[in-house]
């Protein structure tokens, strides 16, 4: 069956046309836990602010996609196959670029560049669902979208990859609430999931560095990152160092200031200057901070020692 007329709107049109049903969504949840108690937490101000993020991040970022586009489309003249535009091809497009999403969120919760962009989204210290509105516009900045690349040369079709990163990407958006706990086992096996995504967003020891899936359940288990959330330790969400401010400037760049800070300092080495911006987040040359690696480790050594 072909699914070519999926592809008539790019990401950007498609946005526009789904903004109101969004923001309908985070509304809908604001008013439940307000009128009905459902489990979760209201802050108006932040509200107002992580919606605004979205609607001015979403634009910008589909401005600066022609870099990202760019490489798809010249990539397709390395083509060594050609996948038909139908229903089959794209279900297995979608399955392979959640793949790339999963290695792209690994990379960037893992590479100090990386998590300068992603830690905007990170930073919130509640969730709901204008919280997955929270995002910065340096998305096509880090390189780590060129994992697209290899799909293109494969066979698919640019705009099939550009659809399947939509869709996942407002699946997503659906996933960070609190004020639903769990869905069918089944569905919590395969996919990802408020309660699989509130793990993500903790900053627990307990759960650092955990569910980077988009859509599917399948890679965090594969590659051995995925972590059930324990009702007997609610998540905690947020950066490990808190950042509380709801300054939009401090919010996108402070971890870029912060990074600029530490490879000008003085009397370190360039192998620390480049450990500084290449390196895990937390990462300092004179042990002084702590990686979420450093942080997991001394969690397990006290639950050991009691």
């Amino acid at each position: 069956m072909s699914v070519d007329f999926l592809f008539q709107y790019s990401p950007l049109e498609l946005f526009w046309l789904l903004v109101p049903i969004l923001v309908g969504i985070a509304v809908i949840e604001t008013l439940a836990i307000y009128f009905f108690k459902l489990k979760g937490k209201n802050d108006f101000k932040e509200w107002i602010l992580n919606i605004s993020m979205g609607i001015f991040s979403y634009p910008v970022n589909g401005i600066f996609a022609f870099i990202t586009i760019g490489a798809l489309f010249w990539a397709k003249e390395f083509q060594i196959y050609t996948f038909p535009l139908t229903l089959s091809a794209l279900v297995l497009c979608f399955i392979l670029d959640d793949l790339t999403f999963y290695l792209h969120h690994r990379i960037c919760h893992r590479w100090r560049w990386g998590w300068g962009l992603h830690r905007t989204h990170h930073s919130s210290e509640r969730m709901g669902i204008d919280v997955g509105a929270r995002q910065p516009f340096t998305k096509h900045f880090t390189g780590t979208r060129m994992l697209k690349i290899p799909l293109v040369i494969i066979g698919f079709d640019p705009l099939m990859i550009l659809f399947c990163v939509f869709i996942n990407g407002y699946y997503q958006y659906l996933c960070h609430t609190q004020t639903i706990y769990k869905l069918p086992r089944w569905y919590e096996y395969l996919f990802n999931t408020p309660s699989h995504h509130r793990v993500h967003h903790a900053r627990n020891p307990k759960y650092l560095d955990a569910n980077y899936a988009g859509t599917l359940m399948i890679w965090d288990r594969m590659f051995g990152t995925f972590v059930p959330e324990d009702p007997k330790e609610p998540c905690d969400y947020g950066l490990v160092v808190p950042m509380t401010s709801l300054n939009p400037l401090r919010i996108l760049f402070e971890e870029y200031a912060n990074i600029f800070k530490d490879i000008t300092m003085r009397g370190i080495s360039v192998k620390d200057r480049v450990m500084y911006l290449f390196g895990p987040p937390g990462w300092s040359h004179d042990g002084t901070r702590k990686t979420s690696t450093q942080i997991k480790e001394d969690y397990a050594r006290a639950i050991k020692s009691h």
